[in-house]
């Protein structure tokens, strides 16, 4: 069969399933890049959800025996929600990032996958393939950008012409050697806004990220928020998008294209009070099909507790006063008492002394005596 013929028909096919944007390169390793992870491992600079092992990381022969080529596919999410409702005062909300609007892009993705590779396999001798998404081990940036499907900006993100950095990326790996893709050429420029306006300084410089002091990553860690990142998070539950909706590329980008996609505006600008008190049932009913629940209520309550004490809501003190003397989960207790002195209301230094006396766990004590001194401060 010829290559580039069905390279073709490959193509026709991506976009009638529903693939944005689709690219080749080869399957040689990713030398550059083995050099850059070798340098953010020195630094501590990874998130820790990441393949370990830079040599699966860099290497595609290591994951697909006589691996030729990889297929770097894009699909477009919206970064624009219609009919966004308004939190108020007594009626808070909070907001999960772009990326988990709609339904867990992870599934959406690898359906799209193994509708390709089937059609791959079936329709070329001897075809083998290994399909992966976020949690594979190869950096789906690094893939998308060799593939041309965009430049690899400062914010670190995939920027592409036609849908800015609001894509999804995932990536086949196959022994066909398809012909590859031109790399797309660096249009960020002399543009540094990402970088100015990052909430935590975690763009350290154009193109390199400091995922420990992200608050992408900081929303998704289970245990205490460290203090400097609390006033930082405003009223994010899950994600952050700061560093995508400064970018200019990303300009009139609205991307309504599919929409399983289309956010559920009471999912992802939730009322925070009812989302703080919300069963493990309801929890899975409401949240489970969006990737922003992938860890589970707890982080997204402990990040409900820090954005009440954001918007300093004196309406939420009796919730919160619940949560100190009733739950059992240290984290969201303590994160409950630091929000309470935080606000600062009439009643908060009672609530927190009256805490002070009852408790025995000693990171919980702690952070009732955080709420103190913020209420002295």
């Amino acid at each position: 069969m010829n290559i580039l013929s069905f390279q073709k028909q490959v193509i026709a096919y991506a976009k009638s399933i529903g693939i944005d944007k689709i690219g080749f390169t080869t399957a040689t390793p990713f030398v550059d890049l083995k050099q850059q992870l070798i340098r953010q491992q020195e630094l501590s600079f990874q998130s820790g959800f990441e393949e370990s092992d830079l040599e699966l990381r860099t290497n595609p022969e290591l994951l697909l025996e006589e691996a030729q080529s990889i297929i770097a596919i894009a699909l477009a999410y919206p970064s624009k929600m219609e009919n966004a409702p308004q939190g108020k005062k007594g009626a808070r909300r909070g907001i999960f990032c772009r990326a988990s609007w709609g339904v867990d892009y992870h599934t959406a993705l690898r359906e799209r996958l193994a509708l390709l590779e089937q059609f791959i396999v079936e329709n070329y001798p001897n075809a083998r393939t290994k399909s992966m998404v976020d949690t594979g081990e190869l950096s789906d940036r690094a893939v998308a950008e060799r593939a041309g499907i965009g430049w690899s900006g400062k914010n670190t993100n995939i920027i592409t012409p036609e849908f800015g950095s609001y894509v999804y990326l995932g990536e086949i790996i196959t022994n066909i050697a398809f012909a590859p893709d031109e790399p797309m050429e660096d249009q960020c420029g002399e543009c540094r806004l990402c970088l100015d306006v990052c909430p935590t300084g975690a763009l350290v410089q154009g193109g390199q990220l400091n995922s420990q002091r992200c608050i992408a990553f900081l929303t998704q860690t289970k245990g205490d928020l460290p203090d400097e990142f609390r006033s930082h998070l405003g009223n994010r539950i899950y994600g952050c998008d700061t560093c995508q909706t400064v970018c200019p590329k990303n300009k009139r980008k609205h991307n309504l294209i599919h929409e399983e996609f289309f956010p559920d505006p009471e999912i992802a600008k939730p009322l925070l009070e009812p989302l703080l008190m919300i069963s493990n049932k309801d929890f899975k009913q409401v949240y489970g099909h969006v990737s922003g629940s992938w860890r589970g209520k707890k982080p997204l309550q402990r990040n409900t507790i820090y954005a009440l004490a954001h918007f300093k809501e004196v309406s939420a003190i009796p919730l919160l006063q619940e949560v100190l003397e009733k739950d059992q989960r240290p984290v969201i207790k303590g994160a409950a008492a630091w929000a309470i002195g935080k606000i600062n209301a009439e009643q908060s230094k009672e609530i927190l002394l009256k805490a002070l006396q009852q408790e025995s766990d000693p990171n919980v004590i702690i952070e009732i005596q955080k709420g103190l001194t913020l209420i002295e401060s």
